[in-house]
């Protein structure tokens, strides 16, 4: 099936965010005002695009879950070529880069694609993005957890999660949606934990000791030099390890820590800007404003009204 599986999801409300060195766009998940941070979209053979080119390769920052309901083909993640079957759940981590390998279209070739931010699951709103992959609702986007496979008998129930997850997203004003979104996803991603392999994936040491010195200091205005200082290397060596073991770079790392504090911030509390920015390592309110408007495509006065529209 190829590209009509949509791996790259492009039904979900997203942007380009940056251009890593290689060339590989980065696209962030555009939030959208009083709606959850979820998008599910349904693909067919028919429904390919043949304006993208062949190998489309990129990358997102946020995660992306593919159910195949029927057909078969292939895709490229971090540069295996990754097979795709009827009965398989595929889950894409923020960071891997996606490309076409080969495609085989079959005529009733069908795939449901969900795109989602952790803040779209209340069990997951305050995980640091450096242990989520130990989080039991995401055991399938564990390195090296590979494709979970549905039993054929339970395919049918699948297909009417994200049907549903669908029909309530397609409506999200309504009475009971929020509740009813938050549940439905939960429910997807324990089946598809139950997917997973039984043994939890291990960090690479080194990324280990990044991460928990990133837990340690971001609250502090360090900078990639200093964790990389602390631990004994170069910046641009430990930035280069780290990109080529996670597919992201210290900084980014480092950034994607505060902006999960600040979101957490923004969404739990009524401190200032100010104050957000002082405890989350980041210079003023400025500075604030501008990497969040940057990271995320809003001010964080708008993110902070729209969340609380949405609870």
């Amino acid at each position: 099936m190829g590209h009509s599986l949509a791996i790259d999801s492009p039904g979900a409300p997203s942007s380009l965010r940056t251009v890593r060195p290689d060339g590989t766009p980065v696209y962030r998940y555009r939030h959208r005002p009083g709606q959850p941070p979820v998008s599910v979209t349904r693909f067919d053979a028919e429904a390919a695009h043949p304006s993208l080119p062949p190998d489309h390769r990129h990358a997102h920052d946020f995660l992306v879950l593919v159910y195949v309901e029927e057909g078969m083909g292939s895709v490229t993640v971090d540069g295996v070529e990754r097979p795709l079957r009827a009965g398989e759940v595929h889950a894409v981590s923020p960071g891997q880069v996606i490309g076409v390998a080969t495609a085989t279209e079959l005529a009733r070739g069908r795939a449901w694609s969900v795109a989602f931010t952790p803040d779209a699951v209340p069990a997951l709103t305050s995980v640091s993005p450096l242990t989520w992959t130990h989080h039991p609702l995401l055991a399938l986007f564990a390195a090296g957890a590979g494709p979970g496979r549905i039993a054929e008998p339970d395919r049918s129930d699948w297909s009417a999660w994200l049907a549903d997850l669908a029909e309530e997203l397609a409506d999200p004003g309504r009475l009971g949606a929020r509740e009813a979104v938050a549940a439905l996803l939960t429910r997807v991603l324990v089946a598809a934990a139950r997917l997973a392999p039984g043994a939890p994936a291990t960090l690479d040491p080194l990324v280990e000791r990044v991460f928990a010195e990133i837990e340690t200091t971001f609250r502090e205005p360090v900078s990639a030099a200093d964790v990389a200082r602390t631990l004994g290397y170069t910046p641009g060596h430990l930035t280069t390890v780290l990109r080529r073991r996670t597919g992201r770079p210290l900084l980014e790392w480092i950034t994607e820590r505060r902006m999960t504090e600040v979101r957490r911030m923004l969404r739990e509390t009524d401190l200032p800007l100010d104050a957000v920015a002082a405890r989350t390592g980041l210079r003023d309110a400025t500075y604030l404003v501008r990497r969040f408007r940057d990271r995320y495509g809003t001010t964080p006065q708008r993110w902070r009204r729209a969340q609380r529209t949405w609870s």
